[in-house]
């Protein structure tokens, strides 16, 4: 299987610094986090797939053997109703490893309080079939490999 790949600029975190109950425990599923720069930034497609979903603060990306990935871009910004969001790709779409997905205005979600980190989760798997690439702390690029199957 493909590695999985940053969707974004940041800082990795582990799932456990998460501040949601939820992705902390894993109950949504095992993978890492990442803290962005305080900048606009893209949100990539971390495996080539189909786009499962693509809501203005979160997407999930299916590969053809049926891997799923969610990346959320921040935390509670369900509630900004698609501000500081700008979907480039909608459900259905298929997309490439690295292709933009969503632009994500750091800067005004923490503006509204919100917190930016970015959870990315690999859905219907558990945690002893994934290992982290990328160490906790470490800086990351978009594209770079971060989680492998």
């Amino acid at each position: 299987m493909p590695d999985i790949l940053s969707p974004l600029v940041g800082t990795v975190l582990p799932l456990s610094a998460v501040p949601d109950r939820l992705f902390a425990q894993g109950a949504m599923g095992p993978g890492v986090a990442i803290d962005p720069p305080a900048e606009v930034v893209d949100a990539v497609a971390p495996l080539a797939g189909t786009l499962l979903q693509v809501f203005p603060h979160a997407f999930v990306v299916v590969a053809d053997d049926g891997l799923a990935v969610l990346v959320h871009l921040g935390l509670d910004t369900v509630q900004l109703k698609g501000e500081g969001f700008t979907a480039f790709a909608a459900k259905g779409d298929r997309v490439e490893a690295g292709a933009p997905v969503i632009a994500f205005d750091v800067p005004a979600i923490r503006a509204a309080g919100l917190s930016s980190i970015v959870p990315v989760v690999v859905l219907e798997r558990s945690a002893d079939e994934i290992a982290v690439l990328s160490s906790e702390g470490a800086a990351i690029l978009p594209g770079a490999p971060l989680l492998s199957i």
